[in-house]
């Protein structure tokens, strides 16, 4: 079955998101215009992106000393994406937006995730860095720098961590000092120096548009000269690769920013990475975005969004995998029958799917990407009604909002890496060579576990912060929703199984969560957190359990292939995934201290 297919379902049938369009914001949409810029997206995906997506990784960005070189086929792609509008999906008419809601930009923009994930990331960066200033920028700064990206002239970048403070933001030591007495006076915000180092910055140098839009966190000094310690004193700077003026035109010299190196990576290979140097020639020109020290609670608006984006790209990661397995096992004849006709060799040999353990392995896949896409889905359809719901939905969205978006960014990217992993298996030794296309999703999928916040960090953030805040109104709006979903199973006789069990599961993580907490020493978080990833992995295998369900219960009336398929996938999930989360929560209630304890010498 086809993947839009899929999409189509899960946004019309499960998430009934043509209701929208009676909401004001989306008054001007229809289930026909969500469904033309699917058309648009894909068409594009399937043409400039899918076709290059190998070339972009053999021929990895390249610097020459004064540029960096990137195949004619990426410049071709990324415009083709702006020239369709996707850069401002979201935003308002006004400013050349298309008001489309988060759920249809994101599925959009799984096409060219799936497509190539790293020429795509270009137009990705830009436009959270663009909606960002729409969000916390002056009005000049939107009209001056969020406009020009918008419209694809010119590009954005996010430069948070350094080479000595990767995750540990606190630590940055980038500093930005008050350009002059009268800093505050410029037109594109108060001004100031940077200098300093920023790692790990994708898209940080190319040759792809006019200019190069750094949003940048760094430090502003006290009046005796000494940085701020610790995370508030962060703030946030628009820092462009080229001098601007007042009225957002190129002067002609380049702005204090140099190109320090490009990153050799396992994956992305067809975005640039860059260790990037602030300040060499006395100071990058910089201006402040929000409040001195709110840099962080700029750069954290867009969490929530760009971590469902890293979710999805691993989806569809997945998928691309998947699909590119089953197509292979479906004509690859290897093997006959069990039994005494089997051993005739004159026998004809069995395409490698009529194999059961191939099958477990599709099954694995396709019960990880479907379930894992349907996740993605549904929050970003959480993020329009947190932005458009009446004023109760909007609440119950954000709690939900608050203790999925560790789940959404970091399951698939853990299960759907896995689902690579399973896709070279099914291919065997052609599997592991670069004579097809497995290996290099599964490359470029390994970075999904580590940036926008780690596996370890976005566990650290679910059990220390989400489940306990608001004396633990999140938990207990997300276990509403799923007894809801249990509920109705029981009404359907052929999944009050799944809804038992789904119940049992719930019941377990509950116990689990107050038991890690329950003992020790008061605020010994080490105790607590001590398994903070097993704890994560439980959660989101419950959650999965719980998407299953959910979508089955929406299912068309009828047995076809398509509806035969999710329940098989489904039925996968629940007798092979979810027992897993016993072991998990086991560790977790009993606050095992093993990975505490251990010394470095032991190892």
């Amino acid at each position: 079955m086809s993947m839009r297919r899929t999409l189509d379902f899960l946004l019309t049938d499960w998430l009934r998101v043509p209701a929208l369009t009676q909401r004001e914001r989306f008054a001007e949409h229809s289930a026909e215009t969500f469904a033309a810029v699917l058309d648009t997206c894909e068409k594009i995906a399937a043409d400039k992106f899918a076709p290059f997506n190998r070339l972009s990784d053999v021929e990895e960005p390249r610097f020459d000393g004064e540029r960096v070189h990137l195949p004619a086929s990426t410049q071709a792609a990324v415009r083709a994406y702006a020239e369709s509008g996707m850069l401002a999906a979201a935003q308002d008419y006004e400013v050349g937006g298309m008001q489309l809601p988060c759920v249809i930009e994101m599925a959009a923009n799984a096409f060219f995730s799936k497509a190539s994930v790293a020429m795509g990331a270009y137009a990705m960066l830009t436009s959270g860095n663009a909606n960002l200033l729409m969000a916390h920028g002056t009005p000049r700064q939107r009209e001056v720098f969020a406009q020009a990206e918008f419209a694809g002239r010119w590009f954005g970048t996010m430069c948070l961590s350094e080479p000595q403070a990767g995750s540990s933001l606190s630590d940055i030591a980038t500093r930005a000092v008050a350009d002059g007495a009268d800093f505050a006076a410029d037109p594109l915000g108060p001004r100031y120096l940077l200098r300093g180092n920023k790692m790990w910055i994708s898209a940080g140098e190319h040759e792809l548009s006019e200019n190069i839009i750094h949003l940048v966190l760094a430090k502003i000094p006290d009046e005796q000269g000494q940085l701020i310690p610790g995370a508030r004193g962060i703030s946030l700077f628009i820092v462009p690769k080229h001098s601007v003026d007042a009225q957002g035109q190129l002067t002609g010299q380049r702005n204090d920013v140099s190109l320090a190196g490009l990153n050799h990576k396992l994956g992305f290979r067809g975005t640039s990475n860059c260790l990037l140097n602030f300040g060499e020639r006395g100071g990058a020109v910089g201006y402040r975005v929000g409040a001195p020290g709110e840099g962080l609670a700029c750069m954290f608006h867009m969490m929530n969004e760009a971590r469902i984006g890293v979710g999805l790209g691993a989806v569809m990661l997945g998928y691309a995998g998947y699909e590119a397995s089953l197509a292979y096992a479906r004509q690859r004849p290897q093997g006959r029958a069990m039994g005494p006709q089997g051993k005739d060799a004159g026998s004809p040999q069995r395409p490698i799917i009529e194999h059961a353990d191939v099958k477990r392995m599709l099954l694995a896949q396709k019960s990880y990407v479907e379930g894992g896409l349907a996740l993605a889905l549904f929050c970003a359809r959480l993020v329009d009604e947190l932005h458009t719901g009446e004023a109760e939905s909007a609440r119950q969205a954000k709690l939900l909002l608050e203790v999925l978006t560790p789940i959404v960014k970091s399951w698939p990217s853990e299960w759907c890496l896995e689902a690579n992993s399973l896709a070279i298996q099914v291919l065997g030794g052609y599997g592991y060579t670069r004579d097809f296309p497995v290996e290099q999703y599964w490359r470029d999928n390994r970075l999904n576990m580590i940036h926008e916040g780690t596996h370890g960090i976005q566990a650290l953030d679910l059990l220390g912060r989400k489940i306990a805040m608001q004396g633990g109104q999140a938990l207990l709006a997300l276990a509403g929703r799923i007894n809801t979903t249990v509920e109705r199973a029981q009404q359907d006789a052929g999944l009050m199984s799944l809804g038992h069990e789904l119940a049992a599961a719930l019941a377990l993580l509950g116990g689990a969560s107050k038991k890690a907490w329950a003992s020790g020493e008061p605020g010994d978080l080490d105790e607590a957190l001590a398994n903070a990833t097993p704890y994560l992995q439980a959660f989101g295998h419950v959650v999965l359990a719980w998407i299953w369900l959910d979508v089955l219960l929406s299912l068309p009336e009828g047995e076809d292939d398509f509806a035969r398929g999710k329940q098989a996938a489904a039925r996968y999930f629940y007798a092979y995934e979810l027992p897993k989360i016993n072991a998990w929560l086991a560790v977790v209630a009993r606050r095992e201290s093993l990975c505490r304890e251990m010394q470095s010498a032991w190892f």
